[in-house]
Order: C-alpha cells, then sequence, then structure tokens
C-alpha cells in the first residue's frame, strides 16, 4: 500500500492532513541552536521540506532530501533550484532504505509515522548506517497510537527499544512547544550514535 504510487497520488490530490505548511516549532527551536552551518543534514521522508527551507535560509549548505514520490522530488526541486544550484541542496527520488551516504545529522519530522510499523528496526539500523562517527538523529516522533495508518503512531517504550542497539537517547521528552493540535501527542528526540 505504501509504494511510491501511494504516496505521489497523494501529493497529487492534495490529501496531506499531515502538512502544518510550516517549519514545526520544535524543529524550529532545536535548528536555532545549531551554529555550525556546514554539517551534513539528511531529512529522510522529507515532503514539503519547510525544515530544509528553514535551514537554508539560516546559511546551512550541505542538506540532502529524499522522498520516494517522483511528483513531490520534482515540485522540490523546481521550488528549491537556487540552492541546488548553488550546492546548498540536493533532492534525490529514492527509496530511504537503499539510500547510501554519511550525515552529521538527520532530521525525522512524521517520516517514522509514514512507515508501516513492520519496517521499524530496518529504519533504525538505516539511521543509524547513514550517520558519521558521533552522528545525531534529532526531531519529533508521535507519542499516540492512531487507529488504522498511515500515520503509524506508537509509545515512548516501544522507540526507546528499536534504537536501543543503535543510539545513547540523550533528550527523549514530550515536546513542550508542539503546535496545538499535536500538544501532548509528540515526542522530541536528540539520539546519539553509540
Amino acid at each position: 500500500m505504501l509504494t511510491e504510487e501511494y504516496w505521489s497520488e497523494r501529493y497529487k490530490t492534495g490529501q496531506t492532513g499531515w502538512d502544518i505548511g510550516y517549519v514545526s516549532t520544535p524543529l524550529k527551536t532545536y535548528f536555532d541552536q545549531l551554529t555550525d552551518r556546514s554539517i551534513a543534514i539528511l531529512v529522510p521522508g522529507c515532503g514539503n521540506s519547510y525544515e530544509a527551507e528553514y535551514l537554508l535560509h539560516q546559511g546551512f549548505n550541505n542538506i540532502t532530501l529524499i522522498d520516494i514520490s517522483a511528483v513531490l522530488v520534482e515540485r522540490l526541486q523546481r521550488n528549491l533550484q537556487f540552492y541546488i544550484q548553488n550546492g546548498s541542496c540536493r533532492v534525490i527520488h529514492q527509496d530511504f532504505f537503499t539510500h547510501q551516504g554519511r550525515y552529521n545529522l538527520i532530521i525525522e519530522q512524521t517520516f517514522l509515522s509514514a512507515l508501516d510499523p513492520s519496517l521499524r528496526s530496518k529504519y533504525a539500523e538505516q539511521m543509524y548506517n547513514l550517520l558519521k562517527p558521533k552522528g545525531r538523529l534529532a526531531g519529533v516522533i508521535f507519542d499516540f497510537t492512531f487507529a488504522g495508518g498511515p500515520p503509524f503512531g506508537g509509545s515512548k517504550e516501544e522507540y526507546l527499544e528499536m534504537f536501543k542497539p543503535y543510539f545513547q537517547p540523550v533528550i527523549f521528552e514530550r515536546c513542550y512547544n508542539s503546535i496545538p493540535p499535536r500538544a501532548g501527542n509528540e515526542l522530541f528526540i536528540r539520539l546519539d550514535k553509540l
């Protein structure tokens, strides 16, 4: 069900209820604390990439975006053409699980909730493999169980178990600054590679 065609159709028809239209407050707050603008950043399952756009406007210059939807990737390549041409950003049409690269920071924002839960251990392992030594996974995940899916939710305990073989949780706590519709249902994570 969760194929390239499925996601491309959602973007074509505007069925993107998860899309808030701007960088989420927890991520913006985290980004504003980062000082090294040259770190290699990956945003997998990037969606409309408000996070990347915000980072690019702040002077970050080594951002890679990947998404499985060809429709979305073509749109991003047009919208971010300036940054692509100056070498600050790459937009790749690819399945996350086949991606190869090495990053200092990977941003999580609704990507995990878009994946079938059977892929979660594979997700954690791939995140680990894509990070450089001392790399970091940071972002927001749902601490809530949805009926059906996507989105697919989960619990803090489940996520901690999933990440345990690969990461040291530095921050794993309820977001204090979620947008109102998500208040009380999001965890901010900062996980350092073991």
